[in-house]
């Protein structure tokens, strides 16, 4: 394992530890909805379905870190990132394929 892919993995923890605390405890504020483009009212509407997406953010952030702590068990370690990452990756295609104006805003 690299430490260029232990990096990343961090790093993409990290912004998914932050997507969890907006989803999950910022779902409604001002800034959070500019973030994600929502209104107040599909803020209000979509709140325990962004409360719900933000675990699985968080989760996906919890197997990142678990890869990066197991780097000395080293099938551990690349099965919990492939998952992780792979994971990330899947989603961020998803995203991207139904919506192409997140490649320009990032998120």
């Amino acid at each position: 394992m690299t430490l260029i892919v232990l990096i990343a993995a961090g790093l993409a923890g990290l912004l998914h530890v932050f997507i969890f605390l907006l989803e999950s405890f910022r779902w409604q504020d001002d800034n959070t909805r500019r973030v994600f483009g929502t209104t107040p009212e599909q803020a209000a509407t979509t709140r325990q379905l962004a409360y719900n997406q933000g675990f699985y953010n968080l989760f996906l952030a919890v197997t990142a870190f678990a890869g990066i702590v197991t780097v000395a068990w080293p099938a551990v370690s690349t099965t919990l990132l492939v998952v992780s990452l792979g994971s990330m990756l899947g989603a961020a295609v998803v995203l991207v394929a139904n919506d192409r104006s997140k490649l320009r805003h990032g998120g």
